[in-house]
This record gives C-alpha cells, structure tokens and sequence, in this order.
C-alpha cells in the first residue's frame, strides 16, 4: 500500500469518522455535492479534502440549510476571519444571494407554469365529464334526441358566457 493509498478512506471508514451513514455519503456524492476518487475496483476513496468538505456539507446541514443552498456556499471559498475562524466575505454572501435568489425566480416561473398547466387539465376534465355523461345516460337508455337537444342547449350557453340564451321580451307582449 503506497502512502498516497493509506491516506484514502473507504466509504465505511470515512463515514465512520464523520459520525454519519456510508448511505449519507453516498447521498451528498449522488447530489454532486463530493466526488470523492475510486480505486481500480471502483471503490469510493476519501482524501482529507472530502472529509472537510463533509465536514461543512454536514455542519451548514445542522443548521438547517437547504442541500440547494448549501451547494452554492460550496461555489464560494471561506475566508480567515478573527480569532481563527474561516467566514464568507461580503462578496461571496453576495454571490450566494444572488444564486439563491435566481433558484427562486426560477421555482416561480416552474410554480406558475405548473398552475396553468393544472388550469388546462382542470378544464379538459370538466369537458371529458361532459362527454362521458352524455355517453353514460346514452347506455342507460335515455332518448338521444333528447340529450343531443340537451347538449345543444348546453354548448349554446358555453359559447356566451356558461348561461343558456333567454329571448329578450318583446315590446307589447307579456311573456
């Protein structure tokens, strides 16, 4: 085994370390958050560089950030700050924000794609249960000149506003 090998942990070891899961790992690698390196049986290896960064994934976890959010933090580097800690600067919380902000407007656009779409599948419904009464009351047996007739009337009141047309009373003549 070659030093670089001994410093590459196995899935097991390495959640073990982290106090997590090898499922939990393997979950942050299938949403891209780590890629951790394969040996040549296609076994997943972990560096010192992926137990830190699962490190970060886990603690921005347990402080109740979004994987979605948390993968943009990942784009940005931390900086030293005082008293040893590593913190964002201004410009990459303003980084954050803004790929934050456009994974919002992007989820309203999809939301108000999704209400129309509904909006149109609402409606197609609503027609479909017109038609399959119409066949239904047919194979129970009822006239069908009688439902055509009904349709008719139906269909005249779609067309001006879902009300069927009243005659407008004419002048001289009670009704």
């Amino acid at each position: 085994m070659t030093k670089e090998s001994a410093d590459l942990l196995t899935v097991r070891d390495a959640a073990e370390r982290l106090g997590v899961t090898p499922r939990t790992l393997k979950y942050y690698e299938e949403r891209g958050l780590v890629t951790p390196s394969r040996s040549e049986g296609r076994y997943r290896l972990y560096d010192e560089q992926d137990l830190e960064r699962f490190g970060r994934i886990l603690r921005l976890r347990s402080l109740g950030f979004s994987l979605s959010g948390i993968v943009e933090m990942l784009k940005r580097p931390l900086e030293s700050a005082e008293g040893g800690r590593k913190r964002y600067s201004t410009d990459s919380l303003q980084q954050i924000r803004d790929g934050l902000a456009e994974q919002v407007r992007a989820l309203d656009a999809r939301i108000e794609s999704v209400r129309r779409e509904l909006k149109e599948a609402q409606a197609l419904k609503s027609e479909l249960g017109r038609d399959l009464d119409y066949i239904e009351r047919r194979l129970a047996g009822e006239n069908a000149d009688a439902l055509i007739e009904e349709r008719r009337a139906q269909g005249a009141g779609k067309k001006s506003g879902d009300t069927p047309p009243t005659k407008a009373p004419t002048r001289g003549r009670r009704a």
